[in-house]
Parts: C-alpha cells; structure tokens; sequence
C-alpha cells in the first residue's frame, strides 16, 4: 500500500496510466513464460516437434541445440563431460544471458516464477507476516552444495529434485509425485518465507545471478527527483533492496539498478505514477538529478507562561 495515498499498490499507476500501462510488463512477463512452456508442451501434446527437450536441454528445429549452463557445469563437476552439441548448447545460453541479464531467466522464462509470485499474492492478501527470512546468501551455499553433491555421487544432482523440471514432468504426465515439488515451493513461499524461494534458495537463481553480474541490461531511476515517495516500487519489487542505490541517490550517482540480484522483471515501471523507472542499458551516462528534499520547519515554540 502506498504510504502517502494509502491507495493499494499499483493503483495511482493504473488512474494516471491506465490499467494495461499499469501492468504492461507482468503481462509481457506471463505471455513470455507461456511461450517458452509450450514450445517445450506442443510436441508431447500436439505432436509438433519443433523442440524437443525441456528447459534443461533441447534441439530446435534439429538444428538448435540450447543447454541450461548450470545442468551443463554440474555435469562436467560430476566427471560426464557433455557432448559437442550440449557445450555449444550451453555456450549459446551462457553467451546470451550473461549478456541480456542473467535473472531475466528468472522472471521472463522460469515456470516456477507465476506459482512464486502466485504465493506472494496469497500471502499479502491475506495479511500475513512475511515470515522467516534466510540470508540472501543462502542461495549460494545451495549453489555450493549442489555442485559439491554432484561432484561426490556423479549425478546431476539438481535435477533430481528441480522443481522446473517437475513442473514440465507434471503438465505432459498428469497428476503425480512432481507435482509434490511445486507444490511445495508454493506453500514455502505462502506459509513460511515470503518471497523466500526465488529470492533465498533456488541455486539456479543463483547461477544465473553470477552469470549476469555485467549484463547490459538494466533499469534505471532516471526520473527519480519526481519520487514521491509512494512505495510502490519497493511493494512489488522481488528483490526490494536493488532499488534503493538508484532512487534515494544524490546528483552523480548513478541512477541504473546494477545489483545482479534484480530480474528485470519490469513492475516498478509498471506500477510508476510518476514514471520515474525505464529499461535502459549498463552504460547510459545520461545524468538524473537526486530528489528535492524539502527541508523540515521546526514546530513553533509555546510562549512561556508569564
């Protein structure tokens, strides 16, 4: 909620912008995710093979090999050094992401991100506490273990428990045992931890934050002296923390969201009144003035009794 309207979040965006403005890039972000979830259904459904495969390795059109780095580095860690076409696979994914930005798998292609998010939702409209919260860096010791554990049993060892990938087991098998799994991201997220999956333990969130510390993409505050201080950005933002250099900086500090952490998802442009957020890339010097701070008045002092 707003602090200065004490609106719900978004609603301010979605008067001065309209409703479609308001959630542009959430709707972006689901029609991606649908996209690259039936590319992967269309073949096991349909009978249309133009990939096949999951989000773990795939061949497009027989031509296209694409492999997830991090299946790509546990498999080399567990002594199975991939194939010709996986490592060109990996490299080409690698290569993009870390370009692109390395959480923008995250947000724009994960399936797992709507059941997330969809915990989230829950969670707030309900009212309740945002629970317990790990260390961000918690997610890196999973990174560690995971390795570690495929480096001691030479298994690939995520995909044994990858929600992702049992989430696409789900959706073409019917109801069975992976469901379990996604099942229980949603009630991590909803009952325990808010936010706490995506944002504190998935390794490969983890992966993909290391493999886009310098990616060009980025959001910038570009218009922050118009900040009025509603919160909303902070609200909806997965990684709230990423925002604060940006718009509470002064003349010369840059106004781009550089942190790793941030998925680029896209709403604390969507829910901007005042625009003061917009996708850019990590070189924009443009300059952006810090915000006006109005100085406080002190109150008037009581005349002293006679």
């Amino acid at each position: 909620m707003s602090d200065k309207t004490h609106l719900p979040v978004g609603a301010e965006a979605i008067r001065d912008k309209g409703w479609l403005t308001a959630h542009k890039y959430l709707l972006l972000r689901r029609a991606s995710q649908l996209f690259f979830l039936f590319l992967f259904l269309m073949g096991p459904w349909l009978g249309i093979w133009w990939v096949k495969g999951n989000l773990s390795g795939s061949l497009t059109f027989d031509i296209l090999p694409l492999t997830d780095p991090f299946i790509a580095a546990q498999g080399i860690v567990a002594g199975h050094w991939p194939a010709l076409t996986a490592l060109i696979g990996a490299l080409i994914v690698g290569v993009a992401y870390a370009l692109i930005g390395g959480r923008v798998y995250c947000s724009w292609v994960c399936p797992i991100n709507p059941v997330t998010d969809g915990a989230h939702w829950l969670h707030d409209k309900l009212g309740m506490t945002k629970g317990w919260q790990p260390k961000r860096q918690t997610r890196y010791y999973v990174l560690g273990m995971v390795l570690a554990v495929s480096l001691l049993t030479g298994a690939i060892a995520w995909e044994f428990v990858n929600p992702i990938s049992m989430l696409h087991r789900g959706l073409i098998f019917g109801v069975g045992f992976a469901w379990a799994f996604v099942l229980a991201v949603f009630l991590f997220d909803f009952a325990v931890s808010r936010r706490g999956w995506c944002g504190h333990l998935c390794p490969v969130g983890a992966f993909y934050n290391l493999l886009g510390t310098a990616s060009v993409l980025r959001v910038t505050a570009k218009n922050r002296a118009a900040c009025d201080d509603c919160m909303d950005c902070f609200a909806v933002c997965p990684e709230m923390h990423v925002i604060t250099p940006a718009l509470r900086g002064q003349d010369g500090d840059t106004p781009l969201i550089l942190s790793p952490d941030c998925t680029n998802c896209g709403r604390c442009i969507d829910v901007c009144a005042p625009e003061v957020f917009e996708f850019t890339h990590r070189f924009d010097a443009t300059p952006a003035p810090g915000r006006v701070r109005a100085k406080s008045t002190p109150a008037p002092r009581a005349d002293k009794a006679a």
